[in-house]
């Protein structure tokens, strides 16, 4: 029988290999955004893939200990601030606070003092521009709407918060972090269950968007949860985080699989940041379930890719792909491989907790 370690270890590798070896692109493009490529589909640059490609990377250097992957976090780090014009900033509040999460969490693995000031410039920054009152004291999810308020947005900004406090002790951060959770929970959070809404106000009628049921609003408040446990001490908040992520299977999946959100790209994303603040959950609330999804889920997306060769998973982990795809999707397939191979010990002793 195979090592079951053995085993997903190297189909984490495999995964993250194939992400340079399908969708790698001549400077100053990194990637390709599609494979097989077509016209104009580099013409969007990605910021906030590239923000969770770090992330990815971190995965398997943590995993490993293997200093090509923490190389190549450092490179997609460094292209996306180059692609952006040399800054950190751009309109979107959620994309900018995934970058400030993956610059907090190189500054954590590289002990360099830039990554950390970033992810400061960072939360500064959203707090500055994107805090207001409308829909309830919140943060906007972009400064083109500022009255349009979500849980991509505020989830970041909870779990950013929440971690910045940790390093400093600094009360703003904290209180940014619980105010943040709370406007989620209480404007979002379906209350007999812990489903947790996409936003309020898009089309400025006070409205949720009740018919947006995605992955990552209900990995973010797992996510946000974790972090105001650690911050508050209060075991209260895996109990919210733990129905969440029960919810979000037994809505969202077909049992085995998350069902697919759509094929434009940004939501091939969605499920790896699930997969991706659940194993934070699953570190410090161990859940016979929730792994078995774990596992169930990750045996299905593997049981449809080649033994050998390039993995390309499709939006649909049930079957294989029949179009071109974005990397994101690729991307989730890594985060949820990287999940199932720490909950099969793969992840090396003494390697910092990641997520």
């Amino acid at each position: 029988m195979t090592d079951p370690v053995a085993l997903w270890d190297a189909r984490a590798d495999r995964a993250q290999a194939a992400v340079h070896q399908l969708y790698a692109a001549d400077d100053p493009q990194y990637l390709h955004n599609w494979y097989p490529g077509f016209a104009g589909s580099d013409d969007t640059f990605n910021y906030w893939w590239l923000a969770h490609l770090i992330d990815a990377r971190l995965d398997a250097f943590e995993r490993t200990g293997d200093g090509r992957w923490l190389a190549q976090a450092v490179r997609a780090r460094d292209n996306l601030v180059a692609r952006n014009d040399g800054g950190l900033f751009n309109d979107y509040f959620d994309d900018m606070l995934w970058f400030a999460l993956a610059s907090h969490r190189l500054a954590g693995v590289t002990g360099a003092a830039g990554h950390a000031a970033d992810a400061v410039a960072v939360w500064e920054h959203v707090v500055a521009h994107g805090w207001n009152d409308a829909e309830g004291t919140s943060l906007a999810w972009r400064t083109q709407q500022l009255a349009y308020k979500n849980t991509p947005a505020n989830g970041p900004l909870v779990i950013l918060s929440a971690r910045l406090h940790a390093d400093t002790g600094e009360d703003r951060y904290a209180h940014y972090a619980r105010t943040a959770f709370d406007w989620i929970t209480r404007t979002l959070v379906r209350p007999e269950d812990g489903f947790v809404e996409d936003g309020i106000n898009r089309e400025g009628d006070h409205r949720v968007d009740t018919q947006w049921r995605f992955t990552y609003n209900q990995g973010l408040y797992v996510g946000a949860a974790v972090e105001l446990a650690r911050l508050t001490g209060s075991d209260a908040y895996l109990d919210v985080a733990l129905r969440t992520a029960r919810t979000a299977v037994a809505e969202l999946t077909d049992g085995d699989v998350f069902r697919p959100e759509g094929d434009d790209g940004d939501e091939g994303l969605f499920k790896g940041i699930y997969y991706r603040y659940l194993m934070t959950l699953l570190r410090v609330r161990p859940d016979p379930g929730l792994a078995d999804f774990v596992r169930r889920s990750t045996d299905v997306l593997w049981s449809v890719l080649p033994a050998g060769g390039p993995v390309l998973p499709a939006n649909d982990w049930r079957h294989a792909p029949h179009r071109s795809l974005p990397y994101s999707t690729l991307l989730s397939a890594v985060m949820a491989t990287e999940a199932r191979a720490e909950l099969v010990g793969a992840r090396r002793s003494g390697a910092r907790p990641v997520g």
